[in-house]
Order: structure tokens, then C-alpha cells, then sequence
């Protein structure tokens, strides 16, 4: 931008606006939103502060500009995205990549300057008769060594209505900060829009992130994983402020778990989107304290971890009353919740497996929606989508856990990493230390595509530790900063493997939907030493008499000892095949990978296949009792 900022600022915002801008001492941000203006041509800027009445302007402006409809519980509004327009775009997100620089060629990217010119190019003139809209948010708690300042321009009132319920108000940090305030940016337009308020030009969306200026750029979308800038898009930014600065930004949540004498134990896990994470982070009778990004940092020897966000952008689709009391209770009470992508009918909110009766009829993604209606290649329309979501602040929920705003964040006593594995990995299993756990459950972990992702669903893929679609950096020294991470804690957590998704040989399923709550409360009594374990050649997995109480306990019913035995019985041919598919990914696709990955690798091959030696394809735990494998 040639024109001079102050100039550009003092000539589009009123008074009041300015003064809420230049109050902040920052050159950068004064250049950054300057040049917004200049670029977009907004016909108004409203600078909004921390205040209830800049809060709550959002939320108004939201339904009086037609992005959010009012439902018939009070506090409750609609969303809806485009049809095309449903959820992370992998093929449009691109990493803009300097000349001379070079990322792993897994990850989306373009030539910075080619990327630039064509985002920019598309976002010119695109707010012209709009308001823009500046908002200054926190990622991690305000005021503490988690704390990131963000700001984000966007024509969207949804957007910032969206920011609200997901972030902590950042603006007085940024007036403390000043100078100092190292921020992330991102403009973002919803470009042209049709009568109901939904981006139309579907073909020009775009997502780019610069990481060369802490920015990211968006555009022709209103999906929020899309749009809002401090999601998915700035985790891709901060993994590169924490390679740089020595500390881990992680696609996990964080859960408190409850154990005998009273005691909580935290716990991080990684699972792609609709793989069981929102529901592993909401079990009934613990608490939640988030369920997407955590910040860990190494603290007087400790790993301690905070959550980046303050608020639930989760997926709608199967929460139900019976699995889901803490999130049912906040979707159909008063208070304040943007559903997106919902079937509506009456003001009432339908989703898929809700439990409930859905009608044949009413608005959704599609329009005006009954059943049977298709869409332009013939595809019957759902009458809500696999990936219809749900915003609302964690406060609103009553199992959010009382640390969410602590400044020191936790101390983290485990770290789970779980998939859809159909065929290998065991329900649960501890790794035999660090590096094995961050490589055969972190950086192996394999799943397959789901309706979170744009795409063909069911393909299987490597997704190392669930945060592949947002590493910035390559992924080699991803994956040595882990590894490397783990040496900087006294006694660092505990890693597990889960597996929710194993099934029998004829397709059936081998675990209950709320079994998960008995394998996260064996990690639990695995933390403290108070339960014991089975040394297996993929990790250490539980005990019988461990496990049979606990099903008990928690959830009411018997464990026959042969469902166990087929839950826990080690696949050889399948954990093998596994190996080598994981292996060769890092052999072809990361050039960087570190020697240290291929041995963890190697060494369960060799332990692999000694106990095939000695028992055949198929081990029960039995076996294992009986001879523990070295």
C-alpha cells in the first residue's frame, strides 16, 4: 500500500472509530487495516472494542443483515453456508511460499507472489456498499505466556458474531501491548452475496496464508473454518511462532478426568474431525476445557497446556440427549448458540441423528428443502448436512472445567492420539516412552477421510498427530520438535493410542459408542500408577481385571472376557502392512523426516515379528501374559 495509513484511516473512519484505532500504538496494525481499506473499499469501518455494547452489536447485526435467522429458542440463530461451501477446503487453502523457500510437498502451496497477486486480486473492490469490521481477540488466555493478540477484518457479521462465542475479547490486550503486540491478521470477505446472504462465487474461493507476515487471507466463503482467521488458519501460523520460540501448537483437547480420592487429571488427544474427538472431550461426569487447539509450553520441568479458544465450533451431526447431556442441554435451552447448516422447520433446529423425528420439509443449506430433493448432478439432499455445526461459548456448558482462563494453564498428566483404524490398532494402548508414543501413535496415525474435508470420503490416509492440513513448517522438524519437546519435561505425559472404529472381520464394529469412556478412564489409573498393563508389541495394552470393573462402574453392563480378547488381540498381518504403509509416506513424501522415526518404525516391525514367530498372525493378551514380548 502506497498511500500513507494515518492518512487512509483519518479520511474512511469517523471520530469515534479512529480514536478506538489510534488509541492502539502499533504501526503494523495501523498499516494492516489501512491497506484492508484500500484494497476492499468498505463504505464504512466500525472499530469494535471490548465492551458488552460492541459485543452485542455483533450479535444484532448478524440477523439484521440476514447472515443469522432467529429460531424460536430465544438466543438461538441460523447460519447457512453455500452448497459448496460445506466445510475445509484442502484444494484453495494454500501456504503462499517465498522464492528460494520450500515447504513439504504434502502441504498446499503457491509461489507468494503469483498466490498475492491472484488472493488480492479477487478480494479488490470486494466490500464496496459494505461495513468492515475490525475485531481484536486473544488466542489463549489474555494476559499470560499462551496469549497470541489476533485481529481480523471481515465484511461478515457472522464472522464476528462467531468470534465472540469462540475467542476471548483481545482489544485492551492490544492497548497494553502496544508495540509490543506481535499479532496474527486476517481479511476475509464473504464476496458477492445472494438474497439469503451466502457467498455465490464458489469457484473463486480462495484461503492463503501468509507466513512470512503473520497473515491470512480469505475470500468468497463463509464456512467458518474458512473465515474465521483465528481457527484452523491461524493454527497454521502458530506452529511456526512456537517451532521459533521452542513450544507446541496442537490440533488437541483438553479434558479434566475424575479418579479415585477426588483427583483430576488433564488430558490432551488428537483425533481427526468426526473421528470421536468432541465426544471424548465431553464424557459425561468430567470436564471440558477445550476441544480443538492447545498450546503446550515446558514449565519448570512440567508440560503445562492452555486452550487457544473459549468457545465450541463442533460438529452437530449425532449429538443426541442419551450420548450427549452437556452439549443437548446447551442446544435446546435459552441462551446464546448459532447453529450452521441445520434443517429448520418452525424454528426448530433438525440435525442428523439427533434421535428425534426430522421432518420432511422445511429450509436448509439448499433453500427451501423436502424430501427427496436433489441436487444439479441428481444426489438426493440431506435435510441437514454431515457437517452442520453448533458455536457456543464453553462458559454456557455446565462441565467446563474451572481452569479455562488460567493464565499458568495445567499440568498435562496424558496425550492421546486416536483414527479410524478398521482393521489394526487395539482400543487403547499406552506407548513404551515418548519417541514411541509421538511416532507409532503420533506420527502414524493413519484414518480415513471423512465429510469434515471437501472430497471423496473413506480413503485411508496418513494424518500425522491429526494437524497435517496445517503444518506451516516441514514436517520432519515437526516431528523432531515433538520428539525434542519431550526431552525439555521431567516427567512427561503418558502417550496413548486409541482406536474407536476397530471392527471384526465381517464389518462389525468391536466397540460400543461409550466404551471410550472406560479406555479414558484406564488412562487415567495408568497415569498414577494404579493400574496395570500387558506389554504387547504395539504398546502396552490393560488388563482383564482392570477393564471388568471399570465397564461396570461406569457404564452399567458386563465385559465378557471374549469380547476383550477380540478387542485386544493383536493383528500381526495388519499392524505390519501398517508399518510399511506409514514408513514409506515419510520415505516419499517427507524429505526431512528424522532417522529417529524410522527406528521406532523398525523397532515394532522386529517386535512384530518375533511375536508372529512365537504365536502366529493372531495374538490374544493371553499369550502375552504368558510370555511377554521384549
Amino acid at each position: 500500500m502506497q498511500d500513507d495509513p494515518t492518512t487512509v484511516l483519518r479520511n474512511k473512519l469517523d471520530g469515534e472509530n479512529y480514536q478506538r484505532l489510534i488509541a492502539i500504538d502499533n504501526e503494523r496494525l495501523h498499516r494492516f487495516v489501512a491497506d484492508a481499506i484500500v484494497l476492499c473499499e468498505p463504505e464504512t469501518v466500525l472499530v469494535l472494542d471490548d465492551s458488552p455494547e460492541a459485543v452485542e452489536m455483533s450479535r444484532r447485526r448478524a440477523v439484521q443483515s440476514g447472515e443469522e435467522l432467529p429460531l424460536k429458542t430465544e438466543g438461538h440463530t441460523v447460519h447457512f453456508d453455500g452448497m459448496d461451501d460445506q466445510g475445509r477446503d484442502r484444494e484453495v487453502t494454500k501456504y503462499l511460499v517465498p522464492e528460494g523457500d520450500s515447504l513439504s510437498k504434502a502441504l498446499n502451496q503457491v509461489e507468494r507472489r503469483q498466490g498475492l497477486a491472484e488472493v488480492r486480486g479477487l478480494l479488490k473492490g470486494s466490500m464496496r456498499g459494505r461495513t468492515m469490521i475490525v475485531r481484536f481477540m486473544s488466542l489463549g488466555p489474555t494476559d499470560s505466556a499462551f496469549s497470541i493478540p489476533c485481529v481480523e477484518c471481515t465484511d461478515s457479521w457472522y464472522v464476528s458474531h462467531s468470534l465472540n462465542l469462540l475467542y476471548r475479547l483481545g482489544y485492551e490486550q492490544f492497548k497494553h501491548l502496544g508495540p509490543k503486540a506481535h499479532f496474527f491478521a486476517t481479511l476475509h470477505s464473504a464476496g458477492k452475496m445472494d438474497e439469503r446472504m451466502i457467498s455465490v462465487e464458489s469457484d473463486k474461493k480462495r484461503i492463503y496464508i501468509d507466513y512470512t507476515t503473520d497473515t491470512v487471507y480469505s475470500v468468497n466463503t463463509q464456512y467458518a473454518g474458512n473465515t474465521v482467521g483465528l481457527k484452523k488458519l491461524a493454527l497454521r501460523l502458530t506452529i511456526r511462532k512456537a517451532d521459533r520460540e521452542g513450544w507446541l501448537a496442537e490440533h488437541m483437547f483438553l479434558m479434566g478426568v475424575h479418579g479415585p480420592g477426588g483427583r483430576k487429571t488433564y488430558f490432551a488427544g488428537a483425533f481427526p474431525s468426526a473421528c470421536g474427538k468432541t465426544s471424548t472431550a465431553m464424557l459425561p461426569g468430567e470436564t471440558i476445557l477445550g476441544d480443538d487447539i492447545a498450546y503446550f509450553r515446558a514449565v519448570d520441568g512440567q508440560c503445562r497446556a492452555a486452550n487457544a479458544e473459549s468457545g465450541i465450533f463442533g460438529i452437530i451431526q449425532n449429538v443426541n440427549a442419551q450420548d450427549d447431556p452437556a452439549i443437548w442441554d446447551v442446544l435446546t435451552k435459552p441462551g446464546e448458540v448459532i447453529f450452521s447448516n441445520v434443517l429448520v422447520n418452525d424454528g426448530v433446529p433438525y440435525w442428523l441423528g439427533m434421535g428425534k423425528e426430522i421432518p420432511s420439509e422445511g429450509v436448509n443449506f439448499s433453500g427451501q428443502w423436502f424430501k427427496g430433493k436433489t441436487d444439479a448432478k441428481g444426489n438426493e439432499i440431506p435435510p441437514a448436512h454431515k457437517n452442520a455445526r453448533y458455536a457456543v461459548a464453553l462458559h454456557a456448558l455446565m462441565n467446563c472445567d474451572s481452569e479455562l482462563e488460567n493464565p499458568e494453564g495445567v499440568v498435562l498428566g496424558g496425550i492421546m492420539y486416536g483414527g479410524r483404524d478398521a482393521h489394526g490398532y487395539v482400543p487403547v494402548q499406552q506407548s513404551f516412552d515418548w519417541a514411541h508414543g509421538i511416532v507409532a501413535y503420533g506420527a502414524a496415525l493413519e484414518t480415513e477421510t471423512t465429510f469434515a474435508i471437501l472430497g471423496e470420503e473413506g480413503v485411508p490416509e496418513i494424518n500425522l498427530m491429526s494437524i497435517q492440513d496445517f503444518v506451516s513448517i516441514p514436517l520432519g522438524k515437526y516431528i523432531r520438535n515433538n520428539l525434542e519437546f519431550g526431552k525439555r519435561v521431567t516427567s512427561p505425559p503418558l502417550i496413548f493410542g486409541v482406536n474407536y472404529f476397530l471392527r471384526d472381520r465381517q464389518g462389525k464394529f468391536l466397540n460400543a459408542v461409550r466404551d471410550k469412556h472406560v479406555w479414558v478412564k484406564w488412562m487415567e489409573l495408568r497415569v498414577h500408577g494404579d493400574a496395570g498393563a500387558i506389554r504387547t508389541p504395539t504398546g502396552m495394552i490393560p488388563r482383564y481385571e482392570d477393564l471388568k470393573p471399570l465397564f461396570k462402574q461406569l457404564l452399567g453392563k458386563e465385559y465378557p472376557y471374549e469380547s476383550y480378547a477380540e478387542q485386544f488381540t493383536i493383528r500381526v498381518p495388519e499392524n505390519l502392512a501398517k508399518v510399511e504403509r506409514v514408513e514409506k509416506f515419510y520415505r516419499t513424501e517427507v524429505a526431512d523426516a528424522p532417522a529417529e522415526l524410522f527406528a521406532v518404525l523398525d523397532a515394532q516391525r522386529q517386535r512384530l515379528l518375533r511375536a508372529r514367530e512365537k504365536f502366529g498372525d493372531y495374538i490374544t493378551p493371553q499369550s502375552f501374559v504368558k510370555e511377554p514380548v521384549a
